[in-house]
């Protein structure tokens, strides 16, 4: 589903170069759920961010579903992007003056979907994650940890094929921080792709496999459980 081969990417400031991944090579299969971990500054969201088609390499190859995908229009890339992709951030990144009902239609009003569609979605989506008493509620009437399911709720509204999560528990308590990593395993076991970025071993040992990256460079790959194909 996805590939990268030799994938590099480097940042310019005026006469200074940073470089932030270098000879990168990860394939990624339909239905895994993959942690990247590493210390800051190893390249985690800069990986994340090329995965997710936010960002270009400067240099390797990128195959999304066989289709090479490196160096596409910015019009294009924003069309991959919202056809395969969903991203959960540390931050949240609610729209503060959008109820929580509001917050997760978006993706869909993005989408063109229909109103009645869009919200009988929603509903479904309410009712599933236990949001329904809170669909009026704007994101600072919220807890940390509801404002972040809101988050994930948000992102699984589309269907995505794979969702993106950057430190997705960063901001969290433990207890609310498990009840998020639960509902990106359900979301994996009925076949969603995870990627995820966490400086948690413990969040880490629950996905598939454990990619470490230092300096730019993937060191090593640990392998947790089995993945079932769909």
């Amino acid at each position: 589903m996805i590939e990268l081969i030799d994938i590099g990417k480097v940042f310019k400031n005026k006469d200074v170069e940073t470089k932030a991944l270098s000879n990168i090579n990860l394939t990624v299969s339909q239905g895994e759920f993959i942690s990247i971990m590493g210390p800051s500054g190893c390249g985690k969201s800069s990986l994340l961010n090329i995965i997710g088609l936010i960002d270009s390499p400067t240099s390797g190859m990128y195959l999304l579903n066989r289709k090479l995908v490196s160096n596409i229009t910015e019009r294009d890339r924003t069309s991959q992007r919202k056809n395969n992709f969903a991203f959960i951030f540390q931050s949240f990144n609610l729209i503060d003056d959008l109820t929580v009902l509001e917050n997760i239609e978006l993706p869909l009003v993005y989408q063109k979907i229909p109103q009645v569609e869009r919200l009988r979605s929603v509903n479904e989506v309410l009712e599933r994650f236990n949001l329904k008493h809170r669909a009026g509620y704007f994101p600072n009437e919220l807890s940390g940890g509801q404002q972040q399911l809101v988050a994930v709720a948000r992102a699984v509204i589309a269907r995505p094929k794979v969702i993106l999560a950057d430190e997705p528990t960063g901001n969290l308590d433990s207890t609310h921080g498990e009840d998020i990593i639960q509902e990106l395993v359900k979301l994996n076991e009925s076949g969603t792709t995870i990627i995820m970025v966490t400086h948690s071993l413990m969040q880490a040992q629950r996905s598939h496999r454990i990619i470490h990256l230092f300096d730019g460079h993937v060191v090593t790959e640990t392998f947790s459980r089995s993945i079932n194909h769909f």
